[in-house]
């Protein structure tokens, strides 16, 4: 899971669907890591007495894509089956469901054996015509905007909260270097049994627990959209930063993949080193695009043209990371916000191959 490609494979891949009065874009990218492990599942209308409801979910594999991929395509039929969730007790139909999928999944043959050692966290959202469930399950991360700025956000499970880490000490191990027992970056998972191993404890006693946190919400007019991404995503930009850079990207284009994948872009260029995946639902709520935002967008892009055009004039030697790290000193107006200068990275690459087309091949991501 340590190592990385000598350049980034930013081949996407996408999902789109609309229904209930929703629209979903999904965008899935490997990025720098040597395989993909992330995985997820997005479906409007869940069939029958469920076909208004709505289920979004992303799963970050780590030490293999083995559970990830199990739980992409499991775990929505194992939360509907509960008897909780058929009782309309959503809450525990949720909990519970996660619960039966991690105790299920240790008779996987390759899992029970121990030959596969993989684990995942999940991020997933129900969402009625009335409410929002949200369960998390480590650090990826479910984001609600309203106006460009979150108003809801899950919490990661990290060793060195105050209470993941006393469950962890509990359990015989240690937080070292801010990981389970200096190893494992996330304290709750599904999957990871080598941490699960404590007989005279409970499911959710285990250094690693499979429990979810679940939240609860009612749907409001001003919601605008919901992010679920896995932390490739969060690790460069913040909840403001996201909600800031997608609610003017709608303001841009209604095409929600092609906002997702701009999302990853940006991250990739700020320095995320980490498989991305990313869900973004829109709600009724959401922005639309206008003209005055796509005309200050197309003033955005002349200026950079103009300026990148004036530096590479004026360059002895044409280097494109010299263009970047000149560009990114100088103070240009109206760049996406919470995206800034990243977010026009391809923007200015695909400028500079225009003008010097034999060195196409130097436009690698680099700092700045």
């Amino acid at each position: 899971m340590g190592a990385f490609l000598e350049k980034p494979m930013t081949a996407k891949h996408n999902e789109h669907g609309e229904g209930n009065g929703l629209r979903f874009g999904v965008g899935s990218m490997q990025g720098w890591r040597c395989e993909m492990e992330d995985a997820y599942h997005a479906k409007t209308g869940l069939g029958e007495r469920l076909e208004d409801w709505n289920y979004f979910a992303v799963f970050d594999g780590h030490a293999g894509d083995n559970v990830a991929k199990h739980c992409a395509g499991n775990l929505l039929q194992r939360i509907i089956s509960t008897t909780e969730f058929s009782n309309n007790d959503i809450t525990r139909g949720i909990h519970a469901g996660f619960l039966q999928l991690d105790a299920s999944m240790r008779d996987i043959p390759e899992l029970k054996s121990g030959v596969d050692k993989s684990g995942t966290t999940a991020v997933c959202a129900f969402i009625s015509s009335q409410h929002l469930y949200v369960a998390n399950c480590g650090d990826s991360r479910a984001v609600l905007c309203q106006n460009g700025q979150p108003v809801f956000t899950t919490q990661d499970h990290k060793p060195i909260l105050p209470g993941e880490k006393e469950r962890i000490q509990n359990a015989g191990g240690s937080v070292m270097v801010q990981r389970v027992n200096g190893s494992l970056a996330v304290s709750r998972a599904l999957g990871d049994y080598d941490y699960k191993n404590v007989s005279a404890l409970g499911q959710c006693e285990q250094l690693v627990s499979p429990e979810p946190e679940i939240f609860c919400r009612d749907r409001e007019p001003a919601d605008e959209f919901l992010v679920l991404a896995c932390d490739g995503v969060w690790d460069v930009m913040s909840n403001t930063e996201l909600c800031q850079f997608v609610h003017s990207r709608f303001q841009l284009s209604d095409n929600l993949v092609e906002v997702a994948n701009q999302v990853i872009d940006t991250c990739l260029h700020k320095g995320s080193r980490d498989n991305m995946s990313i869900i973004i639902i829109a709600f009724p709520g959401a922005p639309t695009p206008t003209e005055e935002a796509q005309r200050r967008e197309e003033a955005v892009e002349a200026h950079l043209r103009q300026r990148i055009e004036t530096i590479l004039a004026e360059m002895k030697e044409i280097e494109y990371g010299e263009l970047l790290k000149q560009l990114a000193s100088e103070d240009i107006p109206d760049l996406p916000p919470g995206g800034g200068l990243h977010s026009k990275c391809s923007f200015v690459a695909t400028v500079f191959k225009e003008l010097h087309p034999k060195l196409a091949e130097t436009c690698e991501l680099g700092n700045y």
